[in-house]
């Protein structure tokens, strides 16, 4: 048996490398970076950066379920950014995603992302059970 079990949507997230949507590995779940992609047609988003930064968290939040996990078990979450000033509009779409306590977060600002994206977020979370052994 695998010690890591590959986890996918089923849909074309259109991945721009040799990578899992996200892998499973003991008690966490590992979900690789997402960028603002139309998971249906492969497309990148157009329009606001707020539409932007809902459609990442639209498809964190795919591999999530895909996995058994909601936005509530997440506790790491990376964000990388072309241009710092996005980080008031992304904690305030962010902040809505979440019943409960918010997870550790780094918010970076980098020069350039795949396909010229503004934003990129990947996360790690507890996957169901974990924490009842």
């Amino acid at each position: 048996m695998s010690r890591k079990e590959v986890v996918s949507t089923g849909k074309p997230f259109s991945a721009v490398g040799p990578y899992s949507q996200a892998v499973k590995a003991g008690p966490f779940l590992f979900v690789s970076g997402q960028i603002p992609v139309d998971p249906q047609t492969g497309q990148l988003v157009e329009g606001t950066i707020e539409e932007k930064i809902g459609r990442v968290l639209d498809n964190v939040d795919e591999i999530l379920k895909a996995a058994g996990c909601s936005f509530d078990d997440l506790v790491k979450v990376t964000v990388f950014a072309r241009d710092m000033s996005i980080f008031s509009d992304f904690n305030k779409i962010y902040a809505a995603r979440f019943r409960e306590s918010f997870p550790a977060r780094s918010f970076v600002e980098v020069s350039n992302l795949p396909r010229g994206v503004d934003l990129e977020v990947e996360a790690i979370a507890l996957l169901p059970g974990a924490d009842e052994a």
